[in-house]
């Protein structure tokens, strides 16, 4: 039987100078236009301006290789004040002026409360057979911390990512996407324990 496996994204920096490009005034291409009017853009579009390479490349193998057989979307992104939320769900400029406010540290209430809040949620629906995979840093407890007690040894992490920086896991997503290869993924409390390449790896199925 197939196992369900989803994927958290971790967030983009929604304080930077490409986030000021979105929001200003005289932004005139596709994305900003949208993001100014009523209904605003996608989440995941929004990020991946941002973000650039690395968040494409997550959302992009997200997109590739998620299984979802319940209750949960396939793929859930962290963001600053939103806890978890779909790639698809739409932001405004004055949604995402209120994401570039908001640290992603967990000494803040408007950050940690709702993402606790919603890691609760998915590891209540999860079916206890499905894994997930955190398509982010380990290298700080930010998200991980949070993540771990509410989902422990079911959270895993690309191997492949230990010792990378952001612009190579990004080329390194997007190639494994081209290949149809998806990674192999070692449970992310191990990862971060040894902080390089450990056995155990769970390969995909």
């Amino acid at each position: 039987m197939s196992v369900s496996r989803i994927f958290l994204l971790s967030p983009a920096s929604c304080g930077g100078e490409r986030a000021r490009l979105l929001v200003g005034e005289q932004a005139r291409f596709d994305l900003a236009v949208r993001l100014h009017e009523p209904g605003g853009a996608p989440l995941g579009s929004v990020f991946s301006f941002v973000s650039g390479l690395y968040f494409r490349g997550k959302l992009t193998y997200a997109r590739s290789f998620a299984r979802s057989l319940g209750r949960v979307p396939g793929i859930l992104v962290i963001t600053p004040t939103r806890g978890l939320a779909r790639p698809e769900e739409r932001i405004t400029r004055d949604d995402l002026a209120r994401l570039g406010s908001v640290p992603v540290d967990l000494s803040d209430p408007r950050y940690r409360e709702p993402l606790e809040a919603s890691v609760r949620v998915l590891a209540a629906r999860l079916p206890r057979s499905a894994e997930v995979v955190l398509l982010g840093s380990i290298a700080t407890g930010k998200y991980l911390d949070v993540l771990l007690q509410h989902l422990g040894e079911r959270l895993l992490f690309p191997a492949d990512f230990i010792g990378r920086g952001d612009m190579s896991r990004g080329a390194l997503l997007l190639r494994a996407v081209r290949e149809q290869r998806e990674l192999a993924y070692v449970t992310a409390s191990r990862a971060a324990r040894t902080g390089k390449r450990v056995s155990g790896l769970v390969r995909a199925s």
